[in-house]
């Protein structure tokens, strides 16, 4: 098993705000108040899709990779989620959104628009981008999935949750469209 997992109990409802941050607790008012279930899972800080390894196993999920991109003049941002087994070429998603030059946005972005620090990158993040700053895009084989694995804004948790329940009650909630790729892992 992995060693950043020590209790491998899922729970389903709000957990005690002792000990954890305001973010992460906005996240499950916001699940409860929306009526979207969800199982969680606590463990240690896992910055990495790698270090998720069990975590997926133990909710029955495949936690998404969550990228946080933006475009060389860092005028458009981009959550770009993607299973996490593909590999990710710039090259691939510029030419289908038609912009050149993506890069990964800086943490002072990801704090601005997601409240999220690296490592904890989520579609859950988009509750707190209240200016629309931030594009949306879901790679086609996250959506044929069942249930979606995503962080709530901490890296020291993980959530299941059906992907047709964040589809159709989350993101219109909180106003945010998405755009579908289709991504290889090739050049």
């Amino acid at each position: 098993m992995n060693e950043l997992i020590h209790d491998t109990t899922l729970y389903e409802d709000i957990p005690s705000p002792e000990g954890r941050e305001e973010k992460e607790m906005a996240v499950y008012r916001l699940l409860k108040e929306l009526q979207i279930p969800y199982k969680r899972m606590d463990h240690e800080a896992m910055a990495t899709i790698e270090a998720c390894r069990g975590v997926d196993e133990l909710l029955g999920i495949h936690m998404c990779k969550n990228l946080f991109l933006c475009n060389s003049q860092k005028t458009t941002f981009y959550l770009l989620m993607m299973p996490g087994e593909k590999k990710f070429k710039t090259k691939e998603l510029s030419k289908q959104i038609g912009s050149a030059r993506l890069s990964f946005a800086t943490e002072e972005y990801m704090m601005e628009f997601l409240n999220i620090h690296p490592g904890s990158v989520s579609i859950m993040g988009l509750m707190n981008d209240k200016e629309n700053r931030v594009n949306l895009l879901i790679d086609e084989d996250v959506l044929k999935e069942e249930y979606l694995g995503c962080h709530p804004c901490v890296n020291t948790a993980s959530l299941q949750i059906k992907t047709r329940d964040v589809i159709e009650k989350f993101l219109p909630y909180v106003n945010h469209s998405y755009r579908v790729v289709k991504l290889l892992g090739e050049d």
